[in-house]
């Protein structure tokens, strides 16, 4: 059993488990963390970091960031990268929902333009965007329309009047992979997306009306078009139970697969496949397509927030700013170049609660921001800041382009209903003049501030590690919840 004992500290707030810790260990396990979450951590969780340091082909390092908590198979906060010769897939290392991820919308109003209309905004946000557990989406799919939006992603929707084409400049991946196969995908899987498409579900997903705080990079800022007291709008969701339905599908032939191969795995849970197999190929291309879905339904929620705002302050979305400044993936498999040793080499990186963060330079990012790097996008807990950062040469160096993706929960959502009630977290943060639309009682109180690491302390160490640079903090001025 790996535990806290066994970290080596490399330098200030990162750490690694050596690879002579267990005899299946074919890489170091790194954690980059400070002396408080070390503590806090779980042996559950360094255990986790460990076995994926165990799977054949894995590059450099398994990878745990600063919001790295227990999951299923990887850690949730976690990064690993496998070699394109010799290497594995494993869904795990993605989880349930493909493609959750951010979403940042700037408009050109001020914490104070905005003041007299933001109850009836959140009210008409509430009305018009579906949320909640089980929550189906305004728009009524056709059967055969769910193959255009698995294969297409965010275009389907441009297409279809839910946005502007400008829009897919400032998405990773312009939104859709072009790897994506419908006829990978499940009927079941297919079925259960159909409804849901432009809904944010509940859980931990949410959208919130935010305003820029301090400013900590001007020059950064300037780039990404962000200012001090600007209001902008931040989507969290990903691709609802269809993403789901795809993971539970590739599991079950995972598991199949490594039991054939007999493949050493220390964890049942992180079932996976040679890159080079069928199975690990199929699931690359149902993956591709539920990230493709979640794209989507990020671009139809943002045409329902610029319709929202049309309608409250009576001036059209274009007229108020209301540009796309960048969507970034949090589970996800990529294949990508990264400097390995002496050589560029390619890889599948797995993130999974993990935002890629590509340094200055790299063609990946838009042409607009390339000088500066690759805007981060990182939520924080309801109530509490989210900040916009930008990636670094470190990550490239270190991460294989990679930083946190939020605050990372410290209680479990039982533990939580346990800890508070409902009431408690609504006045608290009616008491800090933040406005709250919830479908579910309940979820308040799983997903209050203090289940949550502290978000501040998860961008003081991506500051102090290198991993990403902090550019502006977001504070919530109304949230809407599932």
């Amino acid at each position: 059993m790996v535990s806290k004992d066994d970290l080596v500290k490399v330098r200030d707030c990162v750490y690694e488990i050596p690879t002579d810790t267990r005899k299946d260990m074919r890489v170091p396990a790194r954690v980059y963390l400070d002396d408080e979450s070390i503590q806090n951590i779980s042996d559950g969780t360094l255990e986790q970091v460990a076995n994926v340091a165990a799977l054949e082909g894995i590059q450099k390092r398994s990878i745990g960031l600063p919001d790295i908590h227990f999951g299923y198979g990887f850690p949730i906060g976690g990064v690993a990268a496998f070699g394109e010769n010799g290497g594995v897939i494993s869904p795990g290392g993605v989880g349930f929902d493909i493609n959750c991820g951010v979403r940042l919308l700037k408009t050109n109003l001020t914490k104070d333009d905005i003041k007299p209309y933001m109850k009836d905004l959140v009210d008409e946000l509430f009305k018009k965007v579906p949320s909640g557990l089980g929550s189906n989406g305004i728009k009524h799919l056709k059967e055969k329309e769910i193959d255009d939006v698995l294969k297409n992603g965010a275009r389907w929707a441009v297409e279809n009047g839910y946005g502007w084409e400008e829009d897919l400049e400032f998405m990773e991946e312009n939104g859709c992979m072009d790897t994506a196969d419908p006829d990978k995908v499940s009927t079941k899987a297919k079925r259960r997306g159909i409804p849901q498409l432009g809904s944010l579900g509940s859980g931990n997903h949410f959208l919130e009306i935010q305003t820029i705080g301090e400013i900590y990079d001007e020059d950064v800022a300037k780039q990404y078009g962000v200012q001090k007291d600007q209001v902008v709008v931040l989507i969290h969701t990903g691709s609802r139970g269809c993403g789901y339905q795809i993971c539970a599908d590739s599991l079950r032939e995972m598991d199949k697969t490594a039991k054939r191969l007999k493949m050493d795995i220390p964890d049942r849970q992180l079932a996976c496949a040679p890159i080079d197999s069928d199975e690990a190929q199929n699931y690359l291309k149902a993956m591709a397509a539920g990230a493709n879905y979640a794209w989507t339904n990020r671009q139809m929620i943002q045409h329902w927030v610029r319709e929202s705002f049309e309608n409250v302050i009576g001036e059209d979305a274009e007229s108020l700013g209301m540009n796309l400044l960048y969507d970034v993936a949090h589970n996800i498999i990529k294949k990508e170049k990264h400097k390995i040793g002496k050589n560029n080499k390619t890889v599948y990186v797995h993130r999974k609660g993990a935002t890629r963060a590509f340094g200055p330079g790299r063609e990946e990012i838009p042409e607009e921001y390339r000088s500066v790097g690759q805007p981060v996008i990182i939520p924080g807990t309801m109530g509490t800041a989210s900040y916009l950062l930008s990636g670094t040469e470190t990550a490239m160096n270190e991460t294989f382009g990679s930083t946190a993706h939020g605050a990372g929960r410290i209680l479990s959502r039982s533990g939580a209903k346990r800890e508070f009630t409902p009431d408690e977290v609504s006045q608290k943060l009616a008491s800090e003049g933040i406005l709250l639309k919830a479908n579910s009682k309940p979820v308040i109180a799983e997903e209050a501030p203090k289940a949550y690491k502290n978000i501040d302390d998860v961008i003081d160490v991506l500051d102090k590690t290198g991993l990403s640079n902090p550019v502006a903090q977001m504070k919530p001025l109304g949230v809407i919840k599932g």
